[in-house]
């Protein structure tokens, strides 16, 4: 599986914590939090995913700027981390956000989208302390971007992790 010893260590850490992780996906609809959640006792620490396939609903639903999304698309630094800080909202728990969120946004191809090239990517992490985009820019096909994808934000939360120690 992808990213299967990152998710496996990630959940581990997080665990370990105390922590929880929301996940908001675009280009991966969905591979990140089935990454996550293939590991034993992934239960305690995520809370789910949303898949914001069609750009309308990074905004309806995690609250990404409209103004934005229409001026840059959603390929988009500023797209991840308004994703990664919106799913920490919408998963919330009794009024409680994740205590990190994560996102992907992109172009897995086969075509570029607004004029951003195949495998331009943006991950993004947030926490309560603010919100960081990572931009990728990955080779392959559909399926080797998407993986990519999921394996770069999982090492990036990883040592994001444990950078705050």
């Amino acid at each position: 599986m992808t990213g299967g010893g990152d998710a496996a260590a990630l959940i581990a850490e997080l665990t370990a914590r105390g922590e929880t992780v929301a996940v908001a996906e675009s280009l991966t609809g969905g591979l990140v939090v089935a990454t996550l959640v293939g590991v034993p006792g992934a239960s305690a620490v995520v809370r789910g995913g949303v898949v914001a396939y069609a750009t309308p609903v990074k905004h309806t639903v995690l609250g990404v700027s409209d103004a934005l999304l229409a001026a840059h698309g959603a390929v988009d630094p500023r797209v991840a981390e308004q994703m990664a800080t919106g799913v920490r909202r919408a998963l919330a728990v009794d009024g409680e956000p994740a205590t990190w969120g994560i996102s992907t946004t992109g172009v897995a191809g086969p075509d570029q989208q607004d004029g951003k090239a195949v495998g331009t990517v943006f991950v993004g992490i947030a926490s309560a302390d603010g919100a960081t985009a990572y931009e990728l820019h990955l080779d392959g096909d559909r399926e080797a971007i998407r993986r990519g994808t999921v394996s770069e934000l999982l090492a990036r939360m990883s040592s994001t992790i444990r950078g705050r120690e």
